[in-house]
């Protein structure tokens, strides 16, 4: 196996002291006065023997690891996968790195994922907050850990978070199949107190309110097999017979589309709260509540980066505008 090069080993090829490559290495030349020629002759030969620094001697000297810890509900899920794709880019620019895994809205697995992660030592966290887990967001507060959470927040927990305006997107969908002439509207969710979800629901309420129609709701239990979702969905539908479906999630709205397939009933128009790659692709192509995922994660990483570099003045909770982008599935023919 090869010889680990050490800081030692760069010096004594060099003939100059261990404190002077270190300050070098440090990005203290300047600092301490250290010529540019001789910094620039220890830089090449950092690069022509290829140094890597000792990333835990370094964690250890400095009090910090340069990694962040994001902590999502479902990374195959298209919304959160390219969140984190975006993060993970903005984050590495600033010399940073992420490790990142997934909670399938388990309370008891994000519980232990954040102590994991906290038994490394990140330097912050980017969270999608499972229900239940108030005490361990706390907790990190009061130990100074920053923290950011999105897609959701805890009412009960005062800390920064970036969300969609759930509410108003899903009024605008509500609206969107009013204006379009269905008479017979419903929303499929989940039995959840999260609160991007209560938002989705009081927009989809506040709307067939101001219409003056009757709201007709199905809520799916998270732990229920896809099967048995697509049954309850199918007599959701027919049962009530339903002209017009706004889904919660697009997970929702891919189980609405294989059960129609499945059961052979010809599905009603329908919106997708969250675009999929599946939706243009489908014939009719399906509307949907677009979260704007770029400035999303955007505003996550200069929060958090205020907060890593000690300059974050206050509390920011942003709410950001969604967009519903009209595709066939929603028109009236």
């Amino acid at each position: 196996m090869k010889k680990r090069i050490l800081i030692s080993d760069i010096a004594k090829a060099l003939g100059v002291s261990v404190t002077t490559v270190s300050f070098i290495l440090n990005d203290k030349a300047k600092e301490k006065r250290i010529s540019e020629s001789l910094t620039k002759r220890v830089l090449d030969y950092v690069k022509k023997v290829g140094y890597k620094p000792n990333e835990l001697a370094k964690s250890l000297r400095t009090g910090k690891t340069k990694i962040i810890g994001l902590i999502i509900e479902d990374i195959s899920n298209p919304f959160f996968s390219n969140i984190a794709r975006l993060i993970e880019t903005k984050v590495y620019e600033q010399g940073y790195r992420i490790i990142y895994c997934s909670t399938n809205n388990d309370t008891e697995k994000t519980k232990e994922l954040i102590g994991m992660f906290n038994d490394r030592q990140v330097d912050g966290f980017i969270i999608t907050p499972s229900e239940g887990i108030e005490d361990t967001i706390s907790n990190l507060l009061q130990a100074n850990v920053p923290v950011v959470l999105f897609d959701r927040y805890l009412p009960e927990v005062e800390t920064d978070y970036v969300i969609a305006d759930n509410f108003q997107g899903s009024f605008d969908a509500t609206v969107h199949f009013n204006e379009q002439g269905y008479k017979r509207i419903g929303l499929v969710s989940l039995y959840s107190n999260q609160t991007q979800m209560r938002d989705r629901l009081d927009g989809y309420m506040k709307a067939m309110d101001q219409f003056k129609k009757q709201a007709y709701i199905k809520k799916i239990q998270l732990d229920v097999s896809e099967e048995e979702a697509m049954d309850e969905l199918h007599e959701f539908v027919v049962d009530n017979r339903l002209d017009a479906v706004l889904f919660a999630t697009n997970y929702l709205a891919i189980t609405g589309l294989k059960s129609g397939k499945r059961n052979e009933y010809k599905l009603p128009a329908l919106i997708a709260f969250d675009d999929h790659t599946l939706f243009k692709l489908h014939e009719p192509a399906i509307t949907v509540v677009s979260q704007p995922i770029e400035e999303i994660a955007n505003q996550i990483i200069n929060i958090l980066l205020l907060k890593l570099q000690g300059k974050a003045k206050s509390i920011k909770c942003l709410t950001l505008p969604c967009e519903l982008k009209i595709r066939e599935s929603s028109i009236m023919k």
